[in-house]
């Protein structure tokens, strides 16, 4: 079995639902210990949320620092019941290894920590550095996670030549799609505000509902841009509109909704969320409205990273991945402030689904993709 899978299953076997670390960094550390990192863990809290254990490792420390960034919490289980198999049992079942975490995204991890003992065995005399950057807050909030580790290296000194994050990238096979960018995320909570009252007697009731479907119409109705080279276009999508009205002969004295934008590099969060509140002023009336910027677009520009993954992709899978900007976030949109960053994991189909699998075939390809990416990057000036 390999070094990558028993690593896996190991973490797997850590309950590590958001914000709870159950053991999770106390495997990575120990088994990054052992191969000579020298193993920080930061503590944050603050901002009402959690405290997150976060880890940071590093081997070597001079030359050019290549940094591989990922996550140890996973989202609830679910239904376990729903489960053929244990969802923290890190079991290997007709050549797939179940479990929560499989592929989103602690076998990413374990794959890279392989990765780094066979690039060294092949290496000996390797004398740069090789980092971790490990946080316990990607699936929630992301404020005591990845964006303050980042700021905590800087301000200690650590920079980052190029970083990985092992997100899982694939949608349907292994070598299909790297991240190059992430959309931005923007999201809106609306409360409109009239009278209750009797349908029979409008006169003497104000009705909230016409006019939450006059702003999300309006909001909805513009075309915020027609996409770019590297982005689709920026969408908006209404997720709930409530009245919590059960009756049908009361008007509400209230109505809520809920919005999320997903923006290319064409806008800028501040931007959207001006609009967003001239709108509602508009149209509203009487409301109350609270906007949340989760992340900004962001680009980088295909460079020596994507194109080192692209190879390393093409050389073990035979397929030369697609360089995207599709999907949600990532922690990426933190680390692109301070170095050049890309996106490549595994099969991204069972991720947050019952029954969470990764094929053991592609766990040893992605270690060996993983690997080529450091020869790749360390034997070139």
């Amino acid at each position: 079995m390999s070094t990558a899978l028993e690593l896996a299953q190991s973490l797997i076997r850590c309950p590590s639902v958001t914000p709870a670390d159950e053991g999770a960094l106390d495997v990575l550390q120990k088994a990054l210990e052992a191969r000579g990192f020298k193993c920080t863990r930061k503590v944050f809290d603050g901002d009402g949320s959690d405290a997150i254990d976060n880890l940071y490792a590093r081997l070597g420390t001079k030359g050019r620092n290549f940094c591989f960034a990922g996550h140890t919490d996973v989202v609830p289980a679910g239904d376990v019941a729903a489960w053929t198999v244990d969802p923290f049992g890190g079991e290997v079942k007709d050549g797939r290894l179940f479990g929560r975490g499989a592929v989103d995204m602690k076998t990413g991890i374990a794959c890279f920590v392989g990765a780094v003992d066979a690039f060294l065995a092949a290496h000996p005399d390797f004398d740069e550095s090789i980092s971790f950057l490990i946080t316990g807050d990607e699936e929630a909030d992301a404020i005591n996670g990845t964006v303050k580790l980042v700021e905590w290296c800087d301000q200690q000194g650590e920079k980052f030549d190029c970083c990985i994050v092992g997100e899982p990238t694939n949608p349907k096979y292994l070598g299909e799609m790297m991240k190059v960018g992430r959309r931005g995320s923007i999201t809106g909570w609306l409360t409109v505000y009239g009278a209750q009252g009797h349908v029979a007697y409008p006169h003497l009731a104000d009705n909230p509902v016409p006019r939450m479907i006059k702003t999300l119409d309006v909001l909805n109705s513009r075309a915020l841009d027609q996409g770019t080279d590297h982005f689709q276009p920026s969408n908006l999508e209404i997720t709930t509109v409530d009245a919590g009205n059960t009756a049908t002969n009361v008007v509400p004295a209230k109505v809520s909704a809920a919005f999320n934008i997903r923006f290319n590099d064409q806008h800028k969060g501040a931007d959207l969320k001006k609009w967003i509140e001239d709108v509602c002023a508009e149209h509203a009336g009487a409301h109350d409205l609270k906007v949340k910027i989760s992340g900004e677009a962001f680009l980088s520009n295909p460079g020596k990273l994507a194109n080192l993954i692209a190879d390393a992709s093409e050389k073990i899978t035979g397929k030369r991945p697609e360089m995207s900007t599709t999907g949600g976030t990532s922690d990426a949109r933190f680390i692109q402030k301070y170095t050049e960053v890309a996106e490549f994991g595994l099969v991204g189909q069972s991720m947050h689904k019952v029954d969470e699998h990764a094929m053991v075939d592609d766990i040893e390809n992605l270690t060996r993709i993983y690997s080529e990416i450091l020869s790749g990057y360390f034997t070139t000036s």
